[in-house]
C-alpha cells in the first residue's frame, strides 16, 4: 500500500474511534431517529451490480431465446421437410461438386493420353523414342 492509502485507512480509524466514543453520549430520541434513517436507505439501496463476464455459446441456426444449455420444460420443436431440406441441401451440394469434379479431372486425364497416343500413331519417331522413359516429356515438348 502506498502511504497515501495509509493515511486515509489511519484517518478512517481515527474517525470510527470517535463516532464510537460519541454515541454513547446522544439523546435516545437522535439514536432512534439515526436508525429508522438508516433502515430507510438500506431499504433503498440498489443491488449490487454483478460485472463478470458471463460465456453464453450461441449455434447456428438456433434461436435467440435458446443459447446456451437446455432449459428446463421446453420440448424440442419439430423440423418440417423443407427445413430439413434446406439445412442439408449445402452438403448435398458439395458432394454433387466434388463428384463432377473428379468426372472433369478424369475426362481431361483421358483426353492427354488420347492425345499422346494419336501423335505417337502418326508420328515418324525414332524407335528409341519409345523406350525412352521420358518419353511424355518429349511429346509434351514437341506439342
Amino acid at each position: 500500500m502506498s502511504s497515501l492509502e495509509n493515511t486515509e485507512l489511519e484517518f478512517a480509524r481515527q474517525l470510527r474511534r470517535a463516532l464510537d466514543e460519541t454515541t454513547a453520549s446522544l439523546p435516545p430520541a437522535t439514536v432512534d431517529r439515526l436508525a429508522a434513517a438508516r433502515r430507510a436507505a438500506l431499504s433503498r439501496k440498489k443491488p449490487d451490480a454483478v460485472s463478470a463476464p458471463v460465456f453464453v455459446p450461441a449455434f447456428a441456426g438456433m434461436p435467440a431465446g435458446m443459447t446456451g444449455l437446455p432449459q428446463a420444460g421446453l420440448e424440442p420443436r419439430r423440423r418440417s421437410r423443407l427445413r430439413r431440406f434446406a439445412l442439408a441441401w449445402p452438403l448435398v451440394a458439395l458432394v454433387v461438386s466434388l463428384i463432377g469434379i473428379a468426372y472433369w479431372e478424369d475426362h481431361q486425364r483421358t483426353a492427354e493420353l488420347a492425345d499422346i497416343d494419336a501423335a505417337m500413331l502418326s508420328d515418324d519417331l525414332p524407335l528409341n523414342a519409345y523406350l525412352d522413359h521420358g518419353f511424355n516429356a518429349y511429346l509434351s515438348r514437341g506439342h
